[in-house]
This record gives C-alpha cells, structure tokens and sequence, in this order.
C-alpha cells in the first residue's frame, strides 16, 4: 500500500515522486507554504535545502536573477550594463556580492518557501521556485531591492512591486546598477558626456527613459545636442541647456515640465524597443558623442 500511495505522489512537472513525506511541495497547494533548513548556497539565487523529514530539494528564487558566479554573464540581460569585457568583469564582482549577500541571509536559517499561483511550479532544470521568507521578510524581494538582483522576466503575481524596487535600486545605482557606468570618463570635453543607460522595459511612458551623465570635470553646453533611436526618433536639447560635471539627466519618452534633471521628449509613444535598441547622442554639429547598444 505504501509503494502505491507514493506512486501517485505527482510533481508540477508529472513525474513521480516515491517517498516524498507530507511537508514535501508535491503534497502542499499552490497556496501554502514550507517550512525548510537551507543547507547550502549555490549562488545569490540558487540554494540547496532540507525538509523536515530529511528529505532535500534545490531552490531557484522566483523571479529574480543575480549575476552568474560559475559561468559568463551576458552584460546584455542587464538593463544598461555595457556590452564589454568591464560590464562583464563587473557583473562577475556583482555576482560574488550577491552570492555573499544570500549566504549571509539564509545559509544554516530555518526559511519559509511560498509558492505563487501564477508561476511554475519548478523551472527547466527541475529546482523548485519559490518566494523565500526569512523573519518574514521576503529575501527574493531584499536582493531586487538592494541592487543584488534583477527582476527576471517571467510570470508571477509579485511582478509589479519588483519591478518598482528594480526601478529605485537602479536610479540609485546600487549593486550591479554600479555596472551601468559609462566605459570611459571625460576631460571636460563634450565626449564626457555619456548615455549611462536605456530604461525600454516601462509600464508608463514616463518611465520609459535614457539617463544621460557628464563624467568630466566641466560643465557641457549641450544646446543642439539630439538624442535619437535606431528609428530616427529624436529630441533636440534646447539652446541654454548645460549639464554640470557629475551630473545626470533624464530624457523621458512623455510629456511633462522640463527641469535641469528631466526632459520631456512628448515622442507621444513607446520608442525604445525592448527587445534592442540603440541609442545615439550627437552635438551641435551632427558629431556623434556617445553611442550605446542594448
């Protein structure tokens, strides 16, 4: 009887499960949750866990994604992250940051694993996804929001909130954000001047923007200088316009009040394809002053 009743213990994906005890999440609802030991971290979004009845099961953390510590980053999943060696050499440190940061959160805890209805149950390598729950804090959540994660693009129903701590942890610049920076710094010429990075994933056309920063050690006059996509939408920095060392801008896709940090393109849609993109800065005479590839 025992070996029929495990037989019918079925994972998300249909395979069966002989043995799995009853705190196991084949036999828990979409809804409820797990109480595990976790045993070991793989990396900032991978750990290795214990059930109660001393059964074990690899976690990956639903909907985040830290950069890879065992393999190459690929700078280009990373909004604004430079496609170059330093974006990956940064993505690498950001990777032993983030791994650093989930060990120190969970490694040897007592954790909850909540699941969510709108996710699969285990991904394409089999490890369950989860909301990991440390003294009730959603730790999936605390690596987005510090910086220590991007939001990875799937299906959950906490999608909203990530991408909204995504959002501050990059205007920040904080964790991998850091990789954002402009390859190169400036001297106080116009080439100080850099496209730090393409925000084409928005929920609101207002957010959908390109940060633009003067690493040099001058003032820029930028009058003349036009922002253009790949499709020839532009917009024109007005006559006066100067952006001061250290400083950043934003050229927003909508419309608004224009200020010193934010300028209003009024494109009137979505420009910035999310699926790539490239953007393009020029001067006053047509010379093209930064170029960045997403």
């Amino acid at each position: 009887m025992a070996v029929f009743v495990a037989a019918l213990l079925v994972t998300s994906a249909g395979v069966a499960t002989a043995g799995v005890a009853a705190d196991s999440p084949s036999n828990v609802s979409i809804t409820d949750s797990v109480t595990v030991t976790v045993t070991s971290v793989t990396d900032g979004d991978t750990v290795d866990v214990e059930y109660q009845n001393g059964s074990t099961d690899t976690v990956r953390l639903l909907g985040v994604d830290t950069p890879e510590v065992n393999g190459e980053n690929t700078p280009s999943e990373y909004e604004g992250v430079p496609d170059t060696q330093a974006g990956s050499e940064c993505l690498a440190s950001a990777g032993d940051d983030a791994s650093q940061y989930t060990t120190s959160a969970l490694a040897g805890e007592t954790v909850t694993l909540k699941f969510d209805s709108e996710a699969d149950r285990r991904g394409d390598y089999g490890r369950l996804l989860a909301y990991v729950y440390a003294d009730g804090e959603n730790v999936n959540r605390d690596l987005v929001e510090t910086g220590n994660a991007r939001v990875y693009d799937s299906a959950f129903s906490k999608s909203e909130t990530f991408y909204d701590a995504e959002a501050d942890a990059q205007d920040a610049g904080d964790g991998l954000w850091t990789c954002q920076s402009p390859d190169d710094g400036g001297d106080g010429e116009t080439d100080a001047v850099s496209i730090d990075w393409v925000y084409a994933e928005a929920d609101a056309l207002n957010d959908e923007r390109v940060k633009l920063t003067n690493d040099g050690d001058s003032a820029v006059d930028m009058s003349g200088f036009v922002l253009s996509d790949a499709a020839d939408h532009e917009y024109a920095f007005p006559d006066g316009f100067t952006l001061d060392p250290g400083a950043s801008v934003w050229v927003h896709s909508g419309s608004g009040t224009d200020d010193a940090d934010d300028r209003y393109a009024a494109f009137g849609s979505e420009v910035w394809n999310d699926d790539g993109d490239t953007a393009t800065l020029t001067d006053a005479d047509g010379d093209t002053v930064d170029e960045r590839s997403y």
